[in-house]
C-alpha cells in the first residue's frame, strides 16, 4: 500500500465505466488521494447507461475521500486553465497529474494514404497537445508552490513500435513519450518525476471501438471484439490482455514516494507482448 493521504491527483479521461482512468481514480482514493476526475463530457459513454463522472465522484466519495468533476476538452488551452483554477480553488494544491485522456479509436485506424487530416488532427490534439497542455499548466502550479510533485502520461505499446494502422495513434504516442522525457528533464530541479506508462491492448470501451474499426465496422461488435481479443491473449506471454486495475496499480507506484528517484522512464504494463 502507497501513502497518498492529503495529495489531490487530477486524472483525465475517467468517464468510462471500464476504463483505465476510472481504475486509476479508485486506486488512488484507495491509497488516501483526493480526486479531481475530468473528461470531455460528463456521461462520454451515456449510450451503456453508465452515469459517467458523476458516477465516480460518488464512487471515490463513498470510500471517504473527496472528489470534484470538471468536464473539459484537454486539447483547449482555455479549458484546461480553467479545470485547474477549479481544482486548486476546491482543494488548494495539486500534487498528482495523470494524462490519460485518449481520442477515440475510429476514422484514424486506416493506412496512411487512407488517412484523413482531420483525423489525423483529432488523434494529435488529444493523445499529444492535451498531454502537453495539462502538464505544462499543472507543472506551472507545482513550481509556484513549491514541494515537487508527480506527472504520470499514459503512453501505449503503440508508442514504442509502429503498427499498420495505426500511424496517427503510434506518433502520437511516441510523442508522450518523448515528451515525458523532455519534461522529466526540466522539472528534475522541481523535485517533479515525470513518468510514463505504456500499457498493452487493455479490456476497456476502447476495445470495442478498435476491433470495430479495424473490422470496418460502424460500432464495436461482441464477435469482433472477442476474436481480437482472443487473438492477443494468445499472443501475451501472460496469457491475457490487461485489465484497467493493472494499469491502476503502476500509475499509484508513480505517483507515490516510492518512485521518488524515478523520472524519465516509460513502463511497460503488457503483459510480455513487448520487453
Amino acid at each position: 500500500m502507497y501513502n497518498l493521504n492529503g495529495k489531490v491527483a487530477l486524472v483525465t479521461g475517467a468517464g468510462g465505466e471500464k476504463g483505465i482512468g476510472r481504475a486509476i481514480c479508485q486506486r488512488l482514493a484507495k491509497e488516501g488521494c483526493n480526486l479531481v476526475v475530468n473528461d470531455l463530457h460528463a456521461q462520454p459513454y451515456a449510450e451503456s447507461g453508465w452515469g459517467g463522472l458523476p458516477a465516480l465522484v460518488a464512487e471515490i466519495e463513498a470510500t471517504g475521500q473527496q472528489a470534484f468533476a470538471v468536464a473539459a476538452d484537454v486539447s483547449n488551452a482555455d479549458q484546461v486553465s480553467n479545470m485547474i483554477q477549479q481544482a486548486i480553488e476546491r482543494f488548494g494544491h495539486i500534487d498528482i497529474l495523470v494524462n490519460n485522456a485518449g481520442s477515440r479509436p475510429g476514422p484514424d485506424r486506416v493506412p496512411v494514404v487512407e488517412l484523413s487530416e482531420a483525423a489525423w488532427d483529432q488523434v494529435q490534439n488529444v493523445n499529444a497537445k492535451g498531454t502537453f497542455l495539462c502538464a505544462r499548466a499543472v507543472a506551472r502550479h507545482i513550481i509556484e508552490r513549491g514541494g515537487g510533485g508527480k506527472i504520470v502520461n499514459i503512453s501505449s505499446t503503440a508508442g514504442r513500435v509502429g503498427m499498420p494502422r495505426f500511424a496517427a495513434y503510434c506518433a502520437s504516442k511516441f510523442a508522450v513519450i518523448g515528451f515525458t522525457q523532455s519534461l522529466a528533464h526540466e522539472l528534475a530541479e522541481h523535485k517533479i518525476n515525470v513518468n510514463a506508462v505504456c500499457p498493452g491492448t487493455t479490456l476497456t470501451e476502447r476495445t470495442g471501438y478498435i476491433a470495430a474499426a479495424l473490422n470496418e465496422q460502424d460500432a464495436p461488435t461482441h464477435d469482433a471484439t472477442q476474436t481480437m481479443v482472443g487473438s492477443l491473449a494468445e499472443k501475451t506471454p501472460l496469457g491475457r490482455i490487461a485489465e484497467p486495475e493493472d494499469v491502476a496499480r503502476t500509475v499509484a507506484f508513480l505517483a507515490s514516494a516510492e518512485s521518488d528517484y524515478t523520472t524519465g522512464v516509460a513502463l511497460l504494463v503488457a503483459g510480455g507482448i513487448q520487453m
